[in-house]
């Protein structure tokens, strides 16, 4: 395979010095002539351990080429990746002209070839991005030929990228043409690491997930260290400890998108820090905005429950999460809360609810939410489908899955919960995040 590589910056630079030692014949394409100079005699044009050797070595075997033509790049290789950058202008919006330019260039090179050439784009862009240069590259490379496009976000990091590229979580291809994700996988034949295939605008939404998650985690860790510094503790030692609980700290544990948080411990929890910061006058803006998110998700499904336009409401889940009885600060408690306020008529099925003598401050809790709950619940899923012009899922009980079959076709299902990985067939289906 010959690969040609659009944009000589960092993620460009490594990739090609990494796809030639690997290989792979590679062509690296950039408008600025001294860059191109450099990387042609083995000069790497950013400090990054390692690159200038696999560089030189590329150059020396005479796989490894620079140009600052579109045309003679493209006629030498069977692939072209863009890795152009996309800064952000003042507004936030990132800054796709140079992508899209290079798309055109790429596909007046295909038309003059004459030949169906892959364009696999690696820059960081907003879904949706991929189709469009899809379209612009077909666009210019004419009706004679077929341009196979796919999206293969990076994740390197600087100071540890060629590491980084050898030993990634996993490949991610983003396509819908067999040829282009067969060209993805025989370029990153070398590399192991499981291979995951998802639509293009799946995987253009990964790599900005991804770096939203890690500004996340740096920003939690940064407003406990200043929890922990104004205590008297090191926060240091706070999150070594967090980070070593593979369990739940680190692992696909709450990573998925579904209803509120709630219980007797999170929403507590959070706001005791949030206080405490602002007794003591400490800045902790993500921790504070928990609440608020938190708040907007059930928002989100009261609205979706409205939209329906039916008023006649099934519950299907009162507590806080699937197998206990704890209605304290259950995100589905405040839900009925709002429909109701709503002029909503509604009847709810938890057994784990129905079965529990409410004792303590689980029973006092709801007593002052919902002081006629009994009036509402129903013993079997037959009373509830009766009442129901939409049924509503808050949590993953089994048994609701069951219940979802019984439902009529025409029936709105509002899914808070995630119980089903694919929509169900022949029903009328909507989460709340998919």
């Amino acid at each position: 395979m010959k690969v040609s590589v659009f944009g000589l910056g960092y993620v460009g630079a490594v990739t090609m010095a990494c796809l030639s030692r690997d290989g792979l014949s590679v062509v690296g394409v950039d408008i600025n002539p001294d860059k191109v100079k450099l990387l042609a005699e083995g000069n790497a044009p950013i400090i990054e351990l390692g690159l200038s050797e696999l560089l030189k070595s590329g150059v020396q075997s005479g796989r490894l080429t620079a140009t600052t033509s579109a045309i003679d790049a493209v006629m030498q290789t069977d692939v072209s990746l863009v890795s152009v950058g996309t800064p952000s202008k003042p507004s936030g919006e990132l800054t796709l002209d140079i992508v899209y330019k290079v798309c055109e260039e790429i596909g007046d090179a295909i038309k003059q070839k004459g030949k169906d050439h892959t364009v696999i784009i690696r820059s960081t862009v907003l879904p949706g991005t991929t189709t469009r240069c899809r379209e612009i590259l077909q666009e210019y490379a004419g009706d004679d030929v077929t341009v196979h496009t796919a999206f293969n976000p990076e994740f390197l990091r600087e100071g540890s990228a060629i590491r980084d590229y050898d030993a990634p979580a996993y490949t991610i291809i983003g396509t819908e043409s067999a040829v282009a994700e067969r060209h993805v996988r025989e370029m990153y034949s070398a590399v192991q690491a499981p291979i995951i295939v998802l639509s293009t605008a799946a995987s253009e939404m990964i790599k900005l997930t991804a770096n939203a998650w890690h500004a996340t985690k740096i920003a939690f860790a940064n407003e406990i260290g200043r929890v922990a510094k104004s205590l008297d503790v090191d926060g240091r030692e706070v999150m070594s400890v967090i980070a070593d609980d593979t369990k739940l700290n680190v692992s696909r544990a709450y990573m998925r998108p579904g209803f509120a948080y709630g219980g007797s411990c999170l929403p507590k929890d959070v706001r005791a820090f949030t206080f405490y910061g602002m007794v003591e006058s400490l800045d902790l803006p993500l921790l504070r905005s928990l609440s608020d998110s938190n708040i907007a998700q059930i928002e989100k499904a009261v609205q979706q429950v409205l939209g329906t336009k039916k008023r006649k409401v099934g519950l299907l889940g009162l507590a806080f999460k699937n197998g206990t009885d704890d209605l304290r600060e259950s995100p589905a408690v405040e839900l009925a809360e709002r429909l109701m306020g709503k002029g909503c008529d509604l009847r709810i099925l938890d057994k784990s609810v129905s079965d529990a003598k409410l004792i303590g401050t689980n029973l006092h809790y709801i007593q002052e939410r919902i002081p006629h709950l009994d009036s509402l619940m129903v013993t079997n899923a037959q009373e509830l489908l009766d009442h129901a012009d939409v049924v509503v899922v808050t949590h993953g009980a089994a048994e609701f899955r069951n219940i979802i079959d019984l439902i009529d076709p025409e029936t709105p299902i509002v899914d808070l919960a995630g119980i089903f990985s694919v929509a169900p067939e022949g029903k009328n289906y909507d989460g709340i995040a998919w």
